[in-house]
């Protein structure tokens, strides 16, 4: 083991002379009279680390950080070598673990499993794929046991994966990327593969989760696949329809304490029309019977628009509610149905905006399931993927999200083409996408019609407004919480054990530089503070928290990250950060690039 050096720091006051800074919404009440008058009221202070690592702290006075996100501090890094480009190249499985070389000192008590999926095939023979999405699903591991620490992947034997292996060629239709017909069949085996359309992929590069004592591998179809987390060994393809009414299901499930998951999913409801099932799989069960088969939709959620379901993500869970965003990105039903015959379609061809819809907040209660059809809340448009957290407060419904302004989607800025472009073309198709920004929305629960035109918030710690219309919809607005131009706090991650569902202060997000990850940054969410994590030339993962046994602070924990570093003699490493102050403890790295990766989970060694 080689010791890393408890990086000095240097303190740099920045003003409003020497740093980059932005007025956010509301900050118009404020003239600049009585600004000159009681001095510039927020200030940045900058941890220069002597090491080539970066941690910058944002403090706010407590009068601005009940405000919007006035000053953001967000990354200003360049890449100009393009380095990025490597974590979208295919890489090989490893036959066996390697070892990591470990720099720093990793916690005693952190043992156990980082599991990490993401796509690492990135083309099939002479065909490429097209789409972030599409690439075939790696399946990655780094363990951690005494201090040490190794490194494995292998594939997924996916049916997308072994028959592309087999043929040497697209076989099933990804995201973004069309499979076509072998050109090797006759013309009449080629005219009845035609008609009979494209297969739903079971490619499940997305994230990895367990159900009941097994572990699954997932996409957004309704298929997910059953895997081994030790040997990262293909167990068992499972169709969820068979079980559920569903078309398919997010890959952000809610896991509760007890082990029982809720997902949510679109499916056909009353005369054909679409609608979202909210879904319920049981614990481990003490038979050993798979819970799956026990699983059940235990509320239906109606669509606005009857043969176009929005797009989802993910969706926000409290103690006694469901809450699901419907955005303005939807799928075309009949562009999809078409798309089972049309040679060539892909999913991303399904898919259409329309701002004029804006964005609806749907709830639900949880005990006893029910949708809360009375309670209708709408919104400007906006692109949602990931939920940071929910939580009840004094009869309001807090909903903290990661949003991109408008109807654009998002998902247009993320073909392969446009990600591997020089720097300076990757920044140009960043500023055709839509803005991201981290809001917080207040749903009032209790509704009465008196109140019309009239703000309904009454929290004291936010700015966030919903104000009742005649027509019973109620209009929110948003507090911003982080806002910077071109800079997205993205994938996030909360302390999920002790805050799902509940009040909380931290999150912690993956920063995107103009769709490039960069940085890794935690957010305060209620003093808007932000600190971060960053080093030259290197491409971090989702940081996934994993809390100190026995902690009594929300934050006392660790960051774990994969992070690459291209042209290093070591280019792949797991990063430990002290979620606290954000300051590196260890990092073990492997002699190997690891590319991309999307979501993941923290997998702790058993209890003897």
């Amino acid at each position: 083991m080689v010791g890393r050096p408890e990086p000095s720091c240097r303190r740099v006051e920045v003003t409003r002379e020497n740093s980059a800074w932005r007025r956010g919404p509301g900050s118009e009440r404020r003239g600049d009279k009585e600004e000159e008058e009681g001095g510039l009221q927020e200030m940045f202070v900058w941890f220069q680390p002597e090491s080539e690592s970066v941690v910058k702290v944002n403090a706010c006075s407590s009068a601005s950080a009940r405000g919007s996100s006035d000053v953001s501090m967000v990354s200003r890094v360049e890449h100009p070598a393009a380095g990025y480009r490597k974590i979208f190249e295919t890489v090989e499985e490893l036959n066996e673990p390697i070892p990591a070389e470990v720099k720093g000192v990793i916690p005693s008590w952190l043992g156990g499993s980082l599991l990490r999926m993401g796509p690492g095939l990135f083309e099939v023979g002479d065909e490429p794929f097209h789409h972030l999405f599409d690439g075939q699903a790696l399946m990655h591991k780094f363990d951690l046991e005494d201090g040490q620490v190794t490194y494995f992947r292998k594939f997924i034997r996916t049916d997308a994966y072994v028959r592309a292996m087999a043929e040497n060629r697209v076989v099933i239709t990804e995201f973004g990327t069309a499979a076509y017909p072998d050109p090797c069949k006759n013309v009449f085996s080629r005219f009845f593969t035609y008609f009979r359309g494209i297969e739903v992929t079971d490619n499940c590069l997305v994230n990895v989760y367990p159900i009941g004592e097994d572990f699954y591998a997932v996409t957004e179809t309704n298929y997910i696949t059953k895997v081994d987390p030790d040997s990262l060994e293909t167990l068992q393809k499972v169709d969820l329809c068979k079980y559920l009414s569903i078309n398919g299901v997010t890959a952000h499930p809610h896991i509760e304490a007890d082990g029982t998951v809720y997902n949510i999913g679109n499916c056909f409801g009353k005369n054909m029309s679409l609608a979202y099932n909210i879904i319920k799989i049981p614990p481990a069960q003490p038979d050993k019977s798979d819970p799956i088969e026990k699983s059940q939709v235990v509320v239906q959620l109606p669509s606005s628009e009857r043969m176009k379901p929005s797009y989802m993500h993910s969706f926000g869970i409290t103690e006694s509610y469901f809450v699901f965003v419907e955005q303005p990105v939807k799928i075309n039903l009949l562009k999809f149905l078409s798309a089972w015959s049309v040679r060539g379609a892909t999913y991303m061809d399904c898919f259409e905006s329309n701002e004029t819809l804006g964005t609806w907040f749907h709830l639900a209660t949880k005990e006893p399931a029910g949708y809360m059809k009375s309670h209708k809340y709408r919104t400007s448009a906006f692109n949602l993927f990931h939920h940071i957290n929910a939580y009840e407060d004094q009869g309001f419904i807090v909903v903290d999200l990661c949003t991109w302004k408008g109807h654009d989607f998002v998902y247009n800025y993320l073909y392969l083409a446009n990600l591997r472009e020089e720097w300076e073309e990757v920044k140009k198709a960043a500023m055709r996408a839509p803005q991201p920004e981290v809001r917080r929305y207040v749903l009032p629960l209790d509704l009465h019609r008196e109140e019309q035109g009239k703000n309904l918030v009454s929290l004291p710690y936010t700015t966030a407004t919903a104000v009742l219309h005649s027509d019973g919809t109620v209009w929110l607005e948003p507090e911003v919480l982080f806002s910077g131009p071109r800079q997205a706090f993205e994938f996030p991650q909360i302390n999920y054990s002790r805050c799902c569902g509940k009040m909380y202060s931290f999150a912690y997000g993956l920063g995107l530089n103009h769709f490039i990850p960069d940085r890794i940054v935690k957010l305060n969410v209620q003093t808007k503070e932000t600190w971060v994590w960053q080093e030259d030339d290197c491409y971090p993962s989702e940081p996934l928290f994993v809390p100190t046994p026995g902690a009594t602070e929300e934050d006392d924990g660790v960051l774990l990250s994969i992070v690459v570093k291209p042209g290093s003699e070591r280019p792949g490493f797991l990063l430990v950060l002290d979620a606290m102050k954000l300051t590196e403890l260890a990092r073990a790295e492997v002699n190997t690039i690891i590319p991309v990766t999307l979501h993941g989970m923290y997998k702790p060694t058993p209890p003897p």
